[in-house]
């Protein structure tokens, strides 16, 4: 990190470093209580309504990214063991599996924007209309998901340089347990509930959920500084309370690049310590999108 982006002081930090079980477990009710409003609405549709139903079950769905991201960082909760247990759960609906996320993500924090180092780079950065439409469709998350579970099956995650060895067998008896968890309860939904049971509460909601996530997700690091200066190779996103609470605060994001052990809950109050020394800060995300398209456009 840079020296010239510690701009917290230690007393500053430590406030806003406090964990709660109770703020934690507040946010997450919320989260499940939108999913089963949203699971009733599919239950309830028919004809020209499931899509819709669909398309907004599976946008509360993707966003079960940002808890398990929080859990990963342990901060949704001040017990660890609660942060483990939720974070794995809610990661699998993905299929992202939150000890394969662990090594992944720490190897991004550890080199944010770095190339040949950032595993998040490896993924490149759209450069045609082409490039930007099978990403925010999610064709390379869907690719490296199906992929990671083939080789957790086949016991080799050599293939994934910031896994270290010793991780490996646990991050391999995690990924199986979450890929028979899923797989068979699919099974047993549509053997209760008819075949159509898991294609419209899991399959297709996440294929109609992730392009909302991708696209938001693009926004973080994309046209930011390549270097280890915390102030300039992340971006922050003012947005609407909607979008703040279902993504758990995570629009602040370089706060969160700078602090990663502030939780969800005091990143409002982070960025109002440090938002004015951002480098990169943006309203919405529709408009950062619509004007990287157009920049896409103009290139080809």
């Amino acid at each position: 990190m840079f020296p010239s982006d510690r701009v917290l002081t230690r007393p500053e930090l430590r406030t806003l470093q406090g964990r709660s079980d109770l703020r934690g477990a507040v946010q997450l009710a919320i989260h499940l209580i939108l999913l089963a409003v949203a699971g009733w609405l599919v239950a309830l549709s028919s004809g020209g309504t499931t899509i819709p139903a669909m398309a907004v079950l599976g946008v509360v769905q993707a966003a079960l990214f940002a808890p398990a991201h929080e859990c990963m960082h342990q901060t949704v909760f001040a017990t660890k063991r609660l942060n483990t247990i939720v974070g794995w759960m809610v990661s699998c609906p993905s299929l992202l599996n939150l000890h394969f996320y662990t090594a992944f993500h720490w190897a991004h924090h550890r080199n944010t924007q770095i190339p040949g180092e950032d595993p998040e780079l490896l993924s490149p950065p759209p450069t045609t209309i082409g490039g930007y439409v099978l990403r925010v469709l999610g064709v390379p998350f869907w690719r490296l998901r199906l992929r990671v579970m083939f080789d957790a099956w086949r016991g080799d995650l050599s293939g994934y340089p910031f896994i270290p060895a010793v991780a490996a067998p646990r991050i391999i008896r995690s990924l199986r347990a979450m890929s028979l968890l899923m797989i068979g309860g699919a099974i047993l939904s549509a053997v209760l509930f008819g075949w159509k049971t898991p294609f419209l509460f899991w399959v297709g909601p996440q294929l109609l959920g992730q392009p909302p996530l991708r696209a938001y997700l693009l926004a973080e690091h994309t046209g930011c500084t390549e270097d280890r200066n915390g102030l300039t190779n992340t971006r922050t996103t003012l947005t609407n309370p909607l979008v703040r609470l279902l993504m758990w605060n995570m629009p602040f994001h370089a706060e969160h690049h700078l602090y990663p052990t502030i939780p969800f809950h005091h990143l409002p109050a982070s960025h109002a310590a440090i938002g004015a020394k951002l480098a990169v800060v943006q309203r919405g995300y529709l408009s950062w999108n619509a004007g990287l398209v157009r920049d896409l456009a103009e290139r080809g």
